[in-house]
């Protein structure tokens, strides 16, 4: 169907439209009240366009709509379908997938504090989005030292009765492993840490107070200690937080900053009136970009994933569509949400400070990354110098052998394009030729004559594929050895890169066709950037030597037992306890596990009988 027709035959319904290249590639996600007058405008007089319109008009080859029952609905799919696709021309927050939260797992019966890095609806109480892993990290350190939450992943029911650990007797849990403490007690110490969590640290003060006064009274002198340590601490916190304001009502503050095609947006966090947190996010965006649309982009994106939503929320500047942003704000609150843009007192003094403290951030943040930068560009032409490269390696894959006595051999190839690590281009292999014997030298040969015979397989058939891409620099993991058993099948294929060896113990550079290392010294940008590339193949190495060891340590003689799945293995294994006890149950003994029918039980009794050796 023709673009044109497309656009004749536009519903006038609420939906979403997905601006396409001539590649096919989705490069814009927008919302409309009415899809047939939205998309329509993209492609009348240019005039009234932003120069980002003009610039993506130019690329639109086709479209795609999806009709909407109302604009709310419209604002949650597009925001969906750009967290997808990250589309070119939409404002989108940087690395939104991993933004940490802090996680109250609620739906167990004695409830963990855990950092995670997804928000799911099972159950659990969610605290954040928070930019700062080791902030968080931080916080949930000093929580377990305030309240003694267990941090093992037991299944705990009420009345458990097994042998306390060795975080009990140093304090540091309540043991209800151990029928020590009730779900009720426990339950309301949890409650303690999430109003911490919330910012109200006030409110668990009378609470371990009390606590402390009735252990000092029963003469428990050493609990009251550890209780007045804990006020002491929290005392600390709730001093930190400023009163913004007389009333107790839950607000955030925003502001923003912009300098080319990056943004930051500062929140803060107000909770009953107190200044209780802060957090600034960066936005992707174009450099034409509209400021109230960078504002409205990061609202739509920050609150379909905050943990919260306050009541009021007050912005530097009108943004558009607010109706729908309060309508979809108040469905995720339950509540009434309210979007405000504070003209004079306090609460523009406030925002005021938040769009500084934007600023500011936005400062740091790009001053740091062009430090970071000008160190790459430098170790490039470094490199390009002493290795006499006829240019700069732009991509540069390193190699490393990982296994443990000849056993589960594996190898990593790593890529770093234009000095950056690209983590979706590493590739990993498990090696055939040597078996049970350690032999890095072939091993080493084999991955390299995998990888380059299929990278001129599909440069031949003009396939885009996983190896088409050759390299302008391969780094060895080892000393002469194995760089010349490299460089043996390297010539053998009749490529034409240049490949070097870094040996670990010096940190020595070996280059083909000389016996002594060449003139890099360690503590160079080049020899650093060769180290942590050299240092993440290693890595990536022996996390798939491991995992592939671990699965092979954990297998055993009921994983070759026909119907028996991971289900039915576990369940045994938790009614016997052990293989041998497995092997020694009679027919009727097994038909008394769980999932375990008679045809079962006498297919595992005859396959248990008739096998040899144990697991």
């Amino acid at each position: 169907m023709s673009l044109e027709h497309k656009l004749a035959t536009l519903p006038t319904r609420p939906g979403v439209y997905l601006m396409k290249n001539e590649a096919g590639e989705i490069i814009y996600v927008g919302k409309a009240k009415n899809l047939r007058n939205r998309v329509r405008s993209y492609f009348q007089s240019s005039r009234d366009h932003s120069p980002k319109v003009r610039v993506m008009v130019s690329h639109i080859s086709d479209f795609e709509y999806i009709v909407t029952d109302s604009e709310v609905e419209a604002l949650i799919l597009e925001n969906n379908l750009i967290k997808e696709h990250s589309p070119w021309y939409n404002v989108r927050l940087k690395d939104d997938k991993t933004y940490p939260y802090i996680k109250v797992t609620l739906y167990e019966d004695f409830p963990r504090v855990l950092l995670v890095r997804r928000r799911l609806n099972d159950g659990a109480r969610y605290f954040g989005p928070y930019t700062d892993s080791k902030a968080v990290r931080e916080t949930l350190a000093f929580l377990r030292a305030i309240f003694p939450i267990r941090t093992c992943r037991k299944e705990i029911r009420p009345g458990a009765s097994d042998r306390p650990c060795l975080n009990y007797h140093l304090g540091r849990c309540l043991a209800p492993c151990a029928g020590l403490i009730s779900v009720e007690d426990y339950r309301a110490m949890i409650g303690e840490a999430i109003a911490f969590l919330e910012g109200k640290v006030d409110h668990v003060l009378p609470s371990l107070t009390k606590k402390m006064q009735e252990a000092a009274e029963k003469l428990e002198f050493e609990k009251a200690a550890r209780l007045r340590d804990q006020i002491r601490a929290i005392e600390k916190i709730a001093e930190q937080q400023k009163i913004v304001a007389a009333h107790s009502e839950d607000q955030d503050f925003l502001g923003y900053a912009r300098i080319a095609d990056l943004a930051c947006v500062q929140v803060f966090f107000v909770r009953e009136g107190k200044l209780v947190g802060r957090e600034h996010f960066l936005l992707d965006c174009s450099p034409e970009e509209d400021e109230a649309e960078i504002l409205k982009a990061f609202i739509e994106q920050f609150y379909a994933e905050a943990a919260f939503v306050p009541k009021s929320i007050f912005l530097p500047l009108e943004v558009g569509e607010q109706d729908v942003l309060e309508s979809w704000l108040s469905e995720l609150r339950g509540s009434r949400v309210r979007m405000h843009v504070p003209k004079r007192g306090t609460k523009k003094q406030l925002v005021d400070m938040v769009m500084e403290n934007a600023r500011t951030v936005l400062q740091v943040v790009r001053s740091r990354a062009e430090r970071q930068e000008a160190d790459i560009n430098e170790a490039l032409r470094q490199l390009e110098e002493v290795l006499e490269l006829d240019g700069l390696p732009e991509r540069i894959e390193a190699y490393d052998i990982s296994h443990t006595q000849g056993s589960e051999t594996v190898a990593s190839m790593v890529v770093m394009l234009n000095g950056r690590l690209a983590g979706d281009e590493y590739r990993r292999f498990r090696i055939r030729s040597v078996q049970d014997e350690p032999n890095d030298y072939l091993s080493m040969q084999e991955v390299i004559r995998r990888r380059f015979t299929r990278g001129l397989k599909e440069q031949e058939e003009g396939e885009d594929g996983k190896f088409a891409r050759f390299p302008d620099l391969v780094v060895i993991d080892g000393g002469k050895g194995q760089l010349n058993a490299a460089i043996a099948v390297r010539d053998e294929l009749g490529l034409d890169i240049p490949f070097i060896g870094l040996a670990e113990r010096l940190e020595e550079v070996f280059v083909e066709g000389q016996s002594d290392p060449v003139n890099l010294p360690r503590n160079t940008k080049g020899s650093l950037l060769l180290q942590r590339i050299r240092d993440e193949a290693h890595r990536f190495a022996l996390t798939y030597h491991r995992n592939l060891r671990g699965k092979a340590s954990r297998r055993s003689i009921l994983d070759d037992v026909p119907g028996i799945g991971p289900k039915r293995k576990k369940a045994l294994l938790r009614h016997f306890g052990t293989v041998k006890a497995i092997r020694q149950a009679s027919v009727d003994e097994l038909c008394q596990v769980e999932g375990i029918n008679r045809k079962v039980a006498e297919e595992i009794y005859q396959y248990m009988h008739g096998a040899e050796g144990e697991a």
